[in-house]
């Protein structure tokens, strides 16, 4: 997952211009192209959400804006790729990386990055891709028991 990082000026409600959202576009169709993209999407300003927390016991719901501008995410890709070079070969000709702004790279979780004896539990994982994996490893187990 590539994850734009929120500048002030995103933050602030500023929308990316005709030249930057022509730029995505072609940029997310190379992405497909190449069959290396699962989904994008722009995130909205703090403003218009909330975060929840749940310490000791007490759950708090705090309403945005928030103060740390830098720590929030603008927007993301999301693609399967081979590799970690590969991931940042493809973030470094992303149009939303303008001056001063940054991008992070994660690796999204794989079921088999679980133990397998969590193989049957991850089968009902909201994540349609763990689900689907899981689902495998369990068939496989099953395979290796006969």
């Amino acid at each position: 997952m590539v994850m734009r990082k929120m500048d002030k000026e995103l933050e602030s409600g500023a929308l990316p211009g005709k030249e930057l959202l022509a730029a995505m576009g072609r940029y997310n169709d190379e992405m497909r192209a190449a069959g290396v993209l699962l989904d994008c999407e722009w995130l909205t300003r703090s403003s218009k959400g909330a975060r929840v927390n749940l310490n000791q016991g007490k759950m708090t719901v705090t309403d945005g804006p928030f103060a740390e501008v830098k720590e929030m995410i603008a927007g993301f890709v999301l693609m399967e790729v081979g590799s970690m070079e590969e991931a940042i070969a493809w973030a470094k000709r992303c149009p939303a990386l303008t001056e001063g702004a940054e991008i992070e790279i994660r690796q999204v979780t794989e079921a088999s990055d679980f133990p397998a004896d969590l193989a049957e539990e991850l089968r009902s994982h909201a994540s349609k891709r763990i689900a689907a994996d899981a689902k495998v490893l369990v068939s496989e187990r099953e395979l290796a028991r006969a």
